[in-house]
């Protein structure tokens, strides 16, 4: 393959802030939720590359690629029954059979939603500012792929963060810097919710909670298990141990394993349905929490029936 940029290249990756930036130079886009991937192209020859600089291209056959010789930066993703990306219908896709991997090609196929353009022709563009980059990405006109939506006002960004994951700000005078968090931010959406906590399991080095599982109630008044919430600091998983261990009912609670877990115990103990948490979440998909949660306190002024899935939707 001839191109001015040789595989495997580093994205240019997005510093986390809480906040969109104020003032003048910004491009905003909204964050998806998916897999980062760098596809290079040159005529019949293409290659589709991890974030981690892995090959993606036999996980995803459905792909189609314009012709032509370049370098894209964007993000591989499904939509899902409600409209937003399916994280979970994409980690499916990472299958070491082929006949599955053609299956699933067929039953829920992936987009290539482009983000920035590093190569065209013969030229690298790293060099380039953002704000050129993405004026030769638009006249480039590769379709089928799909090019990010873009705003340029704070203001109608935000709303974004309402709606989607968050947004990814970017500053239009910035050079493209692969592998570091320079020129673009992200905004993640922040929620809440009120879950049960249903279970916990203990730190691996012991003496302390290294993890809270929570559920929420079903209509039919069953309780599910949708996530859970960690990363405690060191004192404060100590002092959790003297809240979870007196609702101990005895019982072992064990979610479902996949070929993710890579086999470890995901074994809790449960709990009475009696402990309420206010827990602050990035994302949920597929009716879970993505990415963990963060303990906000305990709501001794909530009951637990109140705590229902339709929190999900909201």
């Amino acid at each position: 393959m001839q191109s001015p940029l040789t595989p495997p290249i580093a994205p240019q990756l997005a510093r986390a802030e809480r906040a969109l930036p104020e003032g003048d130079g910004w491009s905003y886009e909204p964050k998806l939720d998916g897999f980062r991937a760098i596809v290079f192209s040159d005529g019949h020859e293409q290659l589709v590359q991890s974030r981690n600089g892995r090959p993606l291209d036999r996980y995803f056959p459905e792909l189609v690629f314009a012709p032509g010789r370049y370098v894209l930066d964007g993000e591989l993703v499904i939509s899902g029954p409600d409209g937003h990306d399916d994280f979970e219908a994409l980690q499916q896709r990472i299958h070491p059979a082929t006949s599955r991997v053609k299956l699933l090609a067929e039953s829920t196929p992936a987009t290539f939603v482009v983000f920035d353009i590093l190569a065209e022709g013969d030229r690298s563009l790293l060099a380039e500012p953002f704000q050129r980059r993405r004026e030769l990405l638009e006249a480039a006109n590769l379709k089928p792929f799909t090019v990010i939506e873009r705003r340029l006002d704070r203001e109608q960004a935000s709303e974004w963060l309402q709606t989607r994951e968050g947004v990814i700000a970017k500053r239009l005078d910035a050079p493209y810097r692969p592998g570091e968090r320079v020129g673009m931010l992200k905004i993640r959406r922040q929620r809440t919710l009120d879950c049960v906590v249903i279970g916990w399991r203990e730190a691996s080095r012991g003496g302390a909670v290294g993890s809270l599982i929570l559920g929420l109630y079903q209509p039919d008044g069953e309780i599910r298990h949708v996530g859970h919430c960690a990363g405690f600091p060191a004192k404060r998983a100590r002092e959790l141990i003297d809240v979870v261990t007196p609702l101990e009912t005895g019982g072992r609670g064990e979610p479902s394993q996949s070929r993710w877990s890579k086999g470890n115990d995901a074994g809790w103990r449960e709990l009475r349905r009696e402990l309420v948490a206010e827990v602050q979440i990035d994302h949920t998909s597929d009716g879970r929490i993505r990415h963990g949660a963060r303990l906000l306190r305990f709501r001794d002024d909530k009951p637990p029936r109140e705590c229902d899935v339709g929190q999900l939707d909201a």
